[in-house]
Parts: C-alpha cells; structure tokens; sequence
C-alpha cells in the first residue's frame, strides 16, 4: 500500500470519528462505577465489572486485526468495522443507564454489568482498526503528527464526555440526585447525547477519508498466508522486538490507568469529601461523583493541548524520553492525590496525569508503527493490545480484593500504587529499541 503525505486537515478528518469514541468511553470511565454502586456494587467487587472492558479488548481487537487486514469492500478497509462498531456502542450507551427498566427480568446491577460488556467489545471493535488507518496512510516521518492529532481528539472528546453530567447538572437544572435507585437524569441524558455524538463523528471519518486498495503483491501475499487463529498466534509468536519491549511499557502503564479510572470516585469521595463508603446514593457522593467527572475532564484536556506540542517535543529529545518524561509527571501528580484535603485543588495533579495520558495514547503507537511489516499493521495493533488488557485483568481481579482488605476500603491507596506503577513505565521505556526514533534523531541534529 503506497503511503503519501497527508495534509494537515486529511490527518484530521481521518482521526475524527475518534472524538465520538472518547466521548463515550469517557462517559463510561466517569459514571460507570457509580452506576454500578447505584445498583448496589460493593467497592471490592467494581474491579471485577471493569474487567469487561479488558477482556473483551483482548479477544476482540487482534480478530478484528487480523480480518481488517484482508478486508477489502466498496466502503473500504478499516471502515467497515469500525462503523459497525460505533453502532453497537451507541446502543449501549442508550441502554447502560436505563438498566433498572430491566429490572423484572435481571438484577439492574447484572444488566449494567452486561451494558458495560457490550459497550467495552463495541468500543474496541471500533477503536482498533483506527489505529492501524492512521499506520496504513501515512509515512514514518508523519506517525508522530497522526497519532498526535489523534490524541488531541480523542482529549476533546473525553473532556466534554467527562463534563457533561456535571455541565448538565449545574448549568441547565438536570437532576443529579439518585431517586428510589435510579441513576441521576443529569447522567442518562449525557450517554443519550453521546450515543448521538459517536454517530455523528464516526460518519464524518466514513465520508471524508478514502482508503486505497491493496496492492496485487499483498493480495497474492495473503492467499498463502494461514488463515483464522493459527495466523494470529503465529504472527504473536513472530512479534517484533520493540513490540516485546513496548509491552513491558505498557503493562505499568495500564495497570496504573485502570486502578484510577477504576477507583478515583471512591477515593475523593471517602477521602477528599468525607463521605462513607456505603452511602453511595447520598448527595455528598453523587456531588464527588461529578467533581471526577470534572477533573477527568480536565486531564483529557491538557492531554489534548500536550497531544499537539509532543511531536516538537519528540524531534528534540527523542520519543522514548519524550514518553519517560510524561511518565514520571504522570506518576507524581497521582502520588500528590494523596495529600490533598480541598476539592478544587485536585485539578493541579490533572495537568501531569493529562500529560502522561496524551504520551500514552501516543507515543508508544508513533514507536510501534516503525517496527511492524505494513501488511500486519492490523494484526499487530490488535496483539499489541494483549500488552494493555493483560494488566487490566490482572487488576481487575486482585485490585478490590486489595482494597478492601489490604487498604481497608481506603481506595485513596489505589490510586498511590498507580502512581508508583507510572514511574516504573517511565523508566522501562528508556530501554525501547526504537530505529525510526534514532533515524529522526539524526537528522533534527544534523539540520540544525
């Protein structure tokens, strides 16, 4: 597949369709735990629901690779699923927080637990094959920009995904307390708009980008090629090695991530609010609720804004320190939770983790492309995904049982043991072989 250079607003058109998919998965990191807890989740059992979002990643994402890869329609390659994707997921999203009306046939926590399953597969279905357009179109020269622009999008949908609950609330009167067990109309209003949001932008992408097809030496290529599973696993086993090192990377990384996304609400809550871990239905924890949504908001933003200076950033001082450095600022600030008593000062440590979130959706991705055979791109994207669900699930598992009886319910700890995890990427990625990387290296110095 011939790759020419893109302007600057092809690059943006392409990556589109990501702001939808981050507004609803923000609206699902920020919400989904109080939901849950709404509909009676006890705090040690909410790592075991978000272990949906991990496992279904896991085993959707290197499928729908794989078939990507070999998919050729009228629409195009990469397209098709993730447009089908964005459908899937704007259902869910209608129906997660309108759970309880199910309550005659199941549990409403049970059917939120399902909601949040098939929101996660939806998700991961429409986000991968994102990843591999951005590898398929564009030069090595331009990877760093596209996954940038992509990072800034996806920062601004999770900004106005995370603030709409609390915007909805605060500045047009909707409802933001829990009545009878119900979820709050501030927050079912805000998945129904972004249902219509990750629609809209989806088909923005669909309609503005062109994908070209294969070329005759990657179609003979492939009927050779094994097909299904046996492919995957073979191509998991000829990993390169920068994708192995990566993994290492990216294992902290997400273990960190999780633990936050996961735990932040509890956390303010019981230790920044005061409020008790057993009265998630109070106004005190509904009003801690929409603060994370807020702050949550916050950090995607700075992630946004830092999306667009990091490809400067990289072509001074190299991708891999460019990542570290972002790390360890990310590290430090949710360590620097810990130590704060007022509300609003908790926006100050956002500026580092959104610092550490727009690097990792990112960075790693810029790094990785160089490394991958460009008729793999798909597939490999899909493994590479192995590397961020795995700690997923393996928190998810051990992390509220941790909580509850190592931490004693105090979830503020989670979020210190993310910080530490953060700082350990940080010093791992410096060890990543990265070839592009060292190529750019020398000619920024030569040229200047």
């Amino acid at each position: 597949m011939k790759q020419s250079r893109m302007s600057f607003w092809d690059i943006w058109n392409m990556s589109f369709g990501f702001l939808g998919i981050q507004f609803g998965f923000a609206l699902q990191n920020a919400n989904a735990s109080r939901i849950l807890q709404t509909f009676g989740a006890d705090v040690e059992h909410l790592s075991w629901f978000w272990i949906a979002a991990p496992l279904t990643g896991m085993i959707v994402q290197p499928i729908i690779g794989h078939y990507s890869d070999k998919t050729w329609t009228k629409l195009g390659r990469r397209k098709p699923y993730f447009l089908f994707g964005a459908i899937l997921t704007a259902i869910a999203l209608i129906f997660m927080p309108n759970s309880a009306l199910l309550a005659s046939l199941l549990p409403p926590m049970l059917v939120g637990a399902g909601m949040l399953m098939i929101m996660d597969a939806s998700i991961n279905v429409a986000m991968e094959p994102f990843r591999a357009l951005v590898a398929d179109l564009l030069p090595s020269d331009q990877r760093t920009l596209g996954f940038s622009i992509q990072t800034f999008l996806i920062g601004i949908g999770a900004v106005i995904g995370s603030w709409l609950p609390f915007v909805l609330a605060e500045w047009f009167g909707f409802g933001k307390s829990s009545i009878n067990g119900s979820i709050p109309s501030n927050v079912t209003s805000s998945f129904y708009i972004g249902a219509a949001v990750l629609i809209g932008s989806i088909l923005w992408t669909v309609f503005k980008t062109s994908e070209y097809p294969p070329e005759k030496s990657e179609k003979t290529n492939e009927i050779k090629k094994v097909r299904g599973l046996v492919q995957i696993l073979r191509d998991f086993a000829a990993m390169p090695k920068t994708m192995k090192q990566l993994g290492v990377v990216q294992f902290f990384s997400w273990l960190a991530l999780f633990s936050m996304w996961v735990f932040t609400t509890p956390a303010i809550a019981v230790h920044i609010y005061g409020a008790e871990i057993s009265d998630t239905s109070s106004d005190l924890y509904q009003d801690a609720g929409n603060w994370v949504g807020v702050i949550f908001g916050v950090y995607n933003g700075v992630a946004a804004i830092y999306a667009l200076v990091l490809p400067a950033i990289a072509m001074k001082i190299g991708r891999r320190l460019t990542h570290s450095f972002s790390l360890i600022m990310g590290g430090i600030s949710l360590i620097s939770i810990f130590f704060i008593q007022d509300p609003k000062m908790l926006i100050i440590p956002m500026f580092g983790i959104g610092m550490a979130w727009g690097s990792i959706l990112a960075m790693p991705y810029a790094i990785l492309a160089g490394s991958i055979p460009p008729m793999k791109m798909g597939i490999y994207m899909g493994i590479f995904n192995f590397f961020i669900t795995i700690p997923q699930i393996l928190n998810g598992i051990i992390g509220g049982p941790i909580v509850k009886r190592l931490y004693d319910s105090q979830a503020i700890y989670a979020i210190v043991f993310a910080g530490i995890c953060l700082i350990i990427a940080a010093i791992t990625v410096v060890f990543v072989d990265d070839k592009d990387d060292k190529i750019q290296l020398k000619f920024f110095n030569a040229k200047n």
